[in-house]
């Protein structure tokens, strides 16, 4: 087991990895640790002797490079929003706009898209169209209920 998962090209390099089995998204900045669920996944799954990557809080707003930069994973794509619903994570109750983000660099507002599932896996979509794509997390469930009519 790697001391911390690739979340660079150069880092899966040190690893002696050209090529990943799977590469994970996710809302969250990568804290590897039991309490985050992109970390438990990516664990189990290194644990089963696949290679993997973990993409924190990938840009959707620019060239799309974080979705580009490590290319074709031999297996799928995993994506997740991160601990917390994105639409949650930015709204109140009262639908109010959030201020910060809990599970964010410096409590900072603005790193995850709304429908973040949604949006991660529409861009993947389109740059790798014939890659699979496994989706989990708190936001997958939820968007199958009564909740994402909510918003």
């Amino acid at each position: 087991m790697s001391s911390f998962l690739p979340v660079t090209k150069k880092e899966a390099e040190k690893l002696g990895w050209e090529t990943l089995d799977v590469i994970l998204f996710t809302g969250d900045a990568y804290v590897d640790h039991p309490a985050f669920g992109a970390a438990v996944i990516a664990r189990i799954i290194e644990s089963a002797g696949l290679k993997i990557a973990v993409v924190p809080q990938p840009n959707w707003q620019d060239d799309l490079r974080d979705f580009k930069k490590f290319g074709k994973p031999n297996l799928f794509f995993a994506v997740t929003s991160g601990n917390m619903d994105s639409m949650v994570n930015h709204y109140t109750a009262n639908k109010r706009l959030r201020s910060d983000d809990a599970f964010t660099p410096g409590n900072k507002h603005g790193a995850r898209p709304d429908y973040a599932v949604t949006v991660y896996c529409t861009i993947l979509k389109k740059l790798y169209p014939d890659v699979p794509i496994v989706i989990g997390g708190i936001e997958a469930s939820l968007r199958r209920l009564v909740h994402y009519d909510y918003w």
